[in-house]
């Protein structure tokens, strides 16, 4: 065996060794874990109206956008969801990574500092990586923090040389929680930063007619006032793509030096017509959102009424802290053999290994009841196991 197969052998053990190891599965049973947060993936009506389509689109893009990729419907849905959240203008890519990526890696660069919360998605970190910025990262919510790296940086930089970004989550998929948009907003006043928000686990699910979580908690003024916003067909939708939505000058820019936008092919021709109907559905879901965030507030009671440790999440994103890995592993092999498909997650991912509960609009109390009674079973039946 050469070498390189000998490291990677070791390197597997290693990763088996600290049980972090995992593996492509299909799962089935009820959904406590998918981004499919308004059950949009097998509604009724969307499956109908996908299957209206099927005649009239290929079955790929071909190319790029910028060479035979881009149809009609791309254009229009990206000016329909700019005019849904009030911004100026949005660029359709292929993904939620994507966007993250290319636009961090097309706005930043060397002589630049981009502070990042410390629990920011990997597609964010990965932008700055690429970008060669100067990462500064910030502890998780804690603005206070941000302030003074901010003084740190202007007292090295007092002629502002270096371009500042900040970048957060408006709702972070592993701790269920929220930035402080109002302070942010003031610090971006006071500092003159570039500020990017990603709004993909709050799209479809806060704000009217599920605008995000930025509309739940500011002004339209104060919105436009952030210079990039990303969102996501990939969770709420129940589709996949990655929307940007920034100034036209901006989404310009983007699509002349977004590497990721100008050399991926573009996304199926079918999709930005499903999202122009999912759009229109996910508007008129106030009564499936007020149903999901009232089973959600019962069940983060439930859970600690039985003496389950969660984060602070404020959201429908639960995460039930665990021990060891070794324990969360545990935990999920036993729901999904109760049909309960519930996933352990685990450094380094997230800091602490949990197991991620994540609610959609498809569920039912009876649903969430049976989560915790199985729950409390497993407890019990842990006390005869070693998580040593």
């Amino acid at each position: 065996m050469s070498y390189h197969w000998e490291e990677i052998q070791k390197k597997l053990e290693s990763i088996k060794e600290k049980q972090l190891f995992r593996e492509t599965k299909t799962y089935h049973g009820i959904d406590f874990c998918s981004n499919d947060y308004m059950g949009l993936a097998t509604n009724s009506r969307m499956l109908e109206y996908y299957r209206s389509l099927t005649d009239l689109y290929p079955f790929g893009s071909t190319a790029s956008r910028l060479v035979r990729g881009n149809y009609d419907t791309m254009d229009l849905f990206e000016t329909e969801f700019a005019n849904f959240v009030d911004g100026e203008a949005a660029l359709l890519v292929s993904n939620g990574f994507v966007a993250n990526l290319g636009l961090i890696d097309s706005i930043a660069a060397p002589n630049c500092y981009v502070f990042t919360d410390r629990l920011n998605h990997a597609s964010i970190l990965d932008g700055i990586r690429i970008s060669g910025a100067k990462k500064k990262y910030y502890n998780h919510l804690d603005l206070q923090h941000l302030q003074t790296l901010l003084d740190k940086a202007n007292a090295e930089d007092p002629n502002q040389k270096h371009k500042r970004i900040v970048v957060t989550e408006s709702l972070f998929s592993m701790d269920g929680d929220s930035p402080d948009f109002s302070k942010l907003l003031t610090l971006k006043k006071q500092y003159g930063f570039v500020l990017v928000v990603d709004e993909a686990h709050a799209l479809g699910v806060y704000g009217k007619e599920g605008k995000g979580i930025l509309f739940r908690d500011l002004s339209i003024e104060d919105i436009q006032s952030i210079d990039y916003r990303v969102y996501t067909l990939g969770k709420s939708f129940g589709l996949e793509g990655g929307i940007i939505v920034t100034k036209q000058m901006g989404r310009d820019h983007l699509v002349n030096v977004m590497r990721p936008f100008i050399f991926s092919t573009a996304p199926l021709p079918i999709i930005s017509k499903l999202a122009m109907y999912a759009l229109d559905l996910l508007r008129s879901m106030e009564s499936e959102r007020f149903r999901l965030l009232e089973l959600t507030r019962e069940l983060k009671q439930s859970l600690q009424t039985n003496g389950f440790m969660i984060t602070n999440t404020e959201s429908h994103i639960i995460p039930l802290l665990l021990l060891t890995e070794k324990e969360s592993l545990y935990y999920a092999k036993r729901l999904q053999e109760m049909g309960l498909d519930v996933r352990a997650i685990r450094p380094p991912t997230v800091p602490t290994p949990r197991l991620r509960i994540s609610l959609n609009a498809k569920l039912t109390r009876e649903d969430t009841n049976s989560l915790v009674s199985a729950l409390v079973q497993i407890r019990k039946d842990c006390e005869t196991v070693s998580f040593t």
